[in-house]
């Protein structure tokens, strides 16, 4: 049975996994949700003294608390944060898969990647309407809210690192990707151009918004059981 390590995405915390974690657990498996240094409920919101090598590190160190080769889950930003940890620890992993999440090359950025201006300040938290839009539009609006409440402002450095992943550490660890069809976030002809510059194998396609964790969560969770099958994890 395989050990995941379940790290989150940009504003979300390790309750994001909530409804996975029990599942893949009745499966046999194990199952770790981090809260990532400065985030998560209770965190220091947009503290801008954490950096991508802390949240690199600290994934890194929790991969290495665990017993057995470890499968590294990343959602949307996440990706960019498990590339780091991957790239620290490549012998401990079984491999790695990215959720609707980001793809950075080497030396590249959030920011560059995607095109988008950082602006001045921390990544706010936008308001419910919008945020439903993005993340949540296939889940309860009940759902919704219970996530929407529970989001943090994100430290802004973090579009503007670069990725520090090498093709000799990063680049050995198998790698899949779930693809969600309906999102609205990383739009599934984005999530597909990334793969093509850094091919995925396997590739799962949910039907599902930008965070199947809440709105198919069993889809997800047997998603990544058949991956970490496939990594001989």
């Amino acid at each position: 049975m395989a050990t995941f390590v379940l790290v989150p995405g940009a504003m979300h915390g390790s309750w994001c996994w909530d409804r996975v974690v029990p599942l893949l657990e009745g499966e046999g498996h194990r199952a770790v949700a981090v809260d990532l240094p400065g985030m998560g409920l209770g965190g220091a919101a947009a503290d801008d003294g954490v950096t991508l090598a802390d949240w690199g590190d600290h994934v890194a160190d929790v991969v290495r608390a665990q017993p057995g080769p470890v499968v590294l889950v990343g959602h949307s930003r996440g990706g960019l944060v498990i590339g780091e940890a991957a790239e620290r620890v490549p012998a401990l992993l079984a491999g790695l898969i990215y959720v609707a999440a980001l793809l950075v090359p080497p030396g590249e950025s959030v920011a560059g990647l995607r095109g988008v201006d950082p602006g001045a300040g921390p990544h706010a938290v936008p308001g419910f309407a919008t945020l439903t839009a993005m993340f949540y539009q296939k889940c309860s609006p009940e759902d919704a809210a219970w996530a929407v409440a529970r989001l943090e402002a994100e430290p802004l450095q973090m579009l503007t690192s670069a990725a520090t992943i090498t093709p000799e550490r990063w680049g050995r660890v198998p790698r899949g990707y779930v693809e969600c069809r309906d999102d609205a976030t990383i739009a599934l002809v984005e999530q597909r151009r990334m793969q093509a510059a850094l091919p995925c194998d396997p590739v799962v396609t949910l039907d599902s918004d930008h965070s199947p964790w809440l709105s198919a969560p069993a889809a997800l969770a047997g998603a990544m059981a058949a991956m970490a099958r496939g990594f001989g994890g």
